[in-house]
C-alpha cells in the first residue's frame, strides 16, 4: 500500500535534509542518496501546489459564474 503524501511532512523532511547537509553531518556515502530523496519530495511538493492552484482557481471561476 502506497503511503499517503503530506506536504507538510515532506517539507519537513526536505528541511532535515538540508540541514544535515549545511552541518556536515551526513556521511559522504549517504549524500546521494538525500539528494535524491529531496529532490523527489520537491517535485512531489511542487505538483501538490500546482494542482492546489489549479483547485482554487477553478473554484473561484464557477463563483464568478454563479
Amino acid at each position: 500500500m502506497a503511503d499517503k503524501f503530506s506536504y507538510e511532512k515532506s517539507v519537513e523532511e526536505i528541511e532535515k535534509i538540508i540541514a544535515e547537509i549545511e552541518n556536515d553531518s551526513i556521511d559522504i556515502d549517504e549524500l546521494s542518496e538525500k539528494v535524491k530523496r529531496a529532490t523527489m519530495l520537491l517535485k512531489r511538493c511542487q505538483k501538490k501546489l500546482t494542482g492546489t492552484q489549479k483547485e482554487v482557481d477553478d473554484l473561484l471561476t464557477e463563483m464568478d459564474n454563479n
